[in-house]
């Protein structure tokens, strides 16, 4: 009995060590795995220009590796510069309309003053614009004090996200230079533990990665792109800043219709009802119809993966993880229904060998 105990804690022993061993690695990696998922994303969406950058560089993975990070540093950091001073110089053109409007609101349209319970309340707001416009401005000038702290906080978070972004692209040299033989090893170490299914685990992850990302991203900056083009027609002040907040919200599945919905509105109020309808056509028409046309062309390249299955990985992703999760949710998932559908396919063999 002895020594069947022995025998048993010598075999437990390792895998206990082994296990402690990973728990404190996690703690220790804990504060940067949302900058190594990051890293990991972008590495494997750009690794086809990379490879193309160390067959120019003579197979020297350093330097392959540094210009690979030097391009990816200007793709980040030149539209963020580039959007950030457009969108102070259209803040400023946006000041003196909103002037305008609190100063002079305009006529609330015959059939918008018609409806009932919203006609009557846009109307009395319209009134005390009208009777009392300075308190307005007194009341956002009490609001913004009130949130002094919340400002601070968001400048401070804006000021985390960038040393964030610098901690991305230091990790995304590494995997730039390494990345082959991290994967190799990956690879072996993976297989040794689950066998040689572990192939195709990895493959279904990283079939799945590359169409979400290029799904997600690509489809996003159409929309954004196509959503502009369509402000500046109907006359907005600021149609590349509201361009790239429909990119944005386009990242988050059926999130469209709150920027270019808003668009409409302040159109509308404007007294602009003819380019509020246009807007709101283009957005319904166009904008958004482009996300059920281009995201699934994207992901169907997966194969047999549902486009059902990736859809609640990204929506369950993003409550979960953050943003990361818009990738991390639809790659846990594809590698769930791999082993799935392996699960599946030993119990037709095994059905197959039962019959008689």
């Amino acid at each position: 009995m002895s020594v069947a105990i022995s025998h048993l804690s010598r075999r437990l022993a390792p895998w206990l060590a082994l296990a402690g061993l990973a728990l404190l690695a996690f703690l220790v990696l804990a504060p940067f795995l949302a900058p190594l998922a990051w890293a990991g994303v972008l590495a494997y969406a750009s690794w086809p220009l990379v490879e193309q950058i160390r067959e120019r560089c003579g197979g020297r993975d350093t330097l392959a590796a540094s210009l690979a990070t030097l391009l990816a540093a200007l793709t980040l950091f030149a539209p963020l510069i580039w959007l950030v001073w457009l969108a102070q110089q259209e803040v400023g053109r946006i000041y003196p309309v909103m002037q305008a409007f609190v100063a002079a609101p305009p006529e609330l349209p015959d059939w918008l003053g018609g409806l009932p319970w919203l006609g009557d309340w846009l109307a009395q707001q319209r009134a005390q614009l009208l009777a009392d416009p300075q308190g307005v401005t007194i009341a956002v000038k009490a609001w913004l004090a009130a949130h002094v702290s919340d400002a601070a906080a968001m400048a401070g978070g804006v000021g985390r996200n960038l040393a964030k972004l610098v901690l991305v692209l230091m990790i995304l040299f590494f995997f730039y230079r390494d990345g082959a033989r991290i994967v190799r090893e990956l690879r072996h170490v993976l297989a040794r533990f689950i066998g040689p299914s572990a192939h195709d685990y990895l493959a279904a992850a990283g079939s799945t990665a590359r169409a979400v990302v290029y799904g997600i991203l690509l489809t996003a900056l159409v929309q954004g792109v196509i959503a502009g083009v369509g402000y500046w027609v109907a006359g907005l002040a600021s149609p590349v800043t509201l361009g790239v907040l429909t990119a944005l919200f386009a990242l988050i599945p059926f999130g469209t219709p709150l920027v270019w919905g808003c668009a409409g509105i302040w159109l509308l109020f404007q007294g602009e009802t003819g380019a509020a309808i246009g807007t709101w056509l283009w957005g319904a028409a166009v904008v958004s119809q482009i996300d059920n046309v281009l995201r699934p062309l994207f992901i169907s390249n997966v194969g047999a993966i549902p486009f059902l299955l990736v859809l609640f990985g990204v929506l369950g992703g993003i409550l979960a993880f953050g943003l990361i999760g818009l990738f991390g949710g639809p790659i846990v998932l594809a590698v769930v229904w791999a082993v799935w559908r392996e699960w599946a396919a030993h119990l037709d063999d095994d059905d197959a060998e039962a019959m008689p």
